[in-house]
């Protein structure tokens, strides 16, 4: 299992927007084989901070599946006009789970 993170920051007054769009979002990056879950966590101290977390079978299931998909551009046209900056995204594999 691969755990895909991106620190996201929304721009000033957009979280709203940002959110709902996100909840558009989500059917395109379900569709990918692959794909396990994802979830958005909004951060307490910062109000336009959010973390995107994604669980993958493998990191090419994230990297190519759905990056060179047309999911990924319908995707790309909801929310990438929020960032600022534009995230980071890096992966991660699982060694311990309880």
């Amino acid at each position: 299992m691969i755990v895909e993170v991106a620190v996201l920051q929304v721009r000033k007054g957009q979280a709203k927007s940002f959110e709902a769009d996100f909840k558009l979002a989500s059917q395109y990056i379900r569709s990918i084989p692959g794909y396990h879950s994802h979830s958005l966590l909004k951060c307490m101290e910062q109000e336009n901070k959010y973390i995107l977390v994604a669980h993958w079978q493998k990191l090419e299931d994230h990297t190519v599946g759905f990056r060179q998909s047309p999911q990924y551009e319908q995707w790309r046209e909801l929310l990438h006009h929020y960032y600022d900056p534009f995230p980071v995204v890096e992966h991660y594999q699982e060694i311990i789970l309880t």
